[in-house]
């Protein structure tokens, strides 16, 4: 049996916690790219010797985003929830994640799995629909092309799919098998199969046919009926 992917997946509310990004350069503007991507409104402290030009125009339009010039201290974890570190410096990497597990806080390491708490998944996104892919940090590349194939099958009226079963859902009464049932009317005949019907329909259809049947019946004697 060949292995499983053990990583369990979650989706973060970003915005609500406080990130903290070490590195300003290629690497950290595709972590921050990503984390903004996703989670636009999400606060992120930045710090670098240098910043590439891109990154820096990245944090003038966006105000919770944070750019502190100078080397990392360990005091910046005092304010993280979260640690993102993207820099070339591998030894530096190393006293970051001791640091920040001393502290219990989460850590991604730009390149090194081992020293990772957790990976930044490859994404599809439809509207409110959205799908990570994870090779467990195996193969980015296959996360990439998994991903460009997803994006080019899934339509964008996924989305409103998604809506439309929202507003279903909420106006749907009863328990959970009667809401199944009404779900089932709603879709069986897109899928040719046979149309769910309620008691109450059940019951006028029965009220229907008889009478249809008792009209009939009338007809039929009234034209066999025996001259008087």
């Amino acid at each position: 049996m060949p292995d499983q992917n053990p990583l369990f997946p979650a989706f973060l509310k970003l915005e609500n916690l406080r990130v903290l990004l070490v590195g300003g350069g290629n690497v950290g503007l595709e972590k921050l790219t990503a984390i903004l991507r996703s989670s636009p409104k999400t606060a992120v402290t930045i710090v670098s010797l240098t910043f590439l030009p891109e990154l820096r125009a990245l944090a003038a339009s966006h105000p919770r985003l944070q750019l502190i010039e100078r080397g990392w201290l360990e005091t910046d974890l005092d304010a993280a929830d979260i640690v993102f570190a993207a820099t070339d410096d591998p030894a530096l990497h190393r006293r970051i994640k001791a640091a920040a597990r001393a502290r219990r806080l989460l850590v991604n390491v730009a390149d090194t799995p081992d020293l990772c708490d957790f990976y930044l998944s490859s994404v599809v996104q439809k509207g409110q629909l959205k799908i990570a892919i994870s090779t467990n940090g195996k193969s980015p590349t296959v996360a990439k092309r998994v991903r460009a194939l997803l994006e080019e099958a899934l339509p964008e009226e996924l989305d409103d799919i998604l809506q439309q079963m929202t507003v279903i859902r909420g106006r749907l009464a009863g328990d959970f098998a009667a809401k199944v049932k009404s779900l089932n009317a709603v879709t069986a005949e897109l899928a040719g199969g046979k149309a769910y019907e309620s008691p109450a329909t059940k019951k006028w259809r029965r009220v229907a046919t008889s009478a249809l049947v008792a009209t009939g019946a009338l007809l039929v004697g009234r034209l066999f009926r025996r001259p008087e």
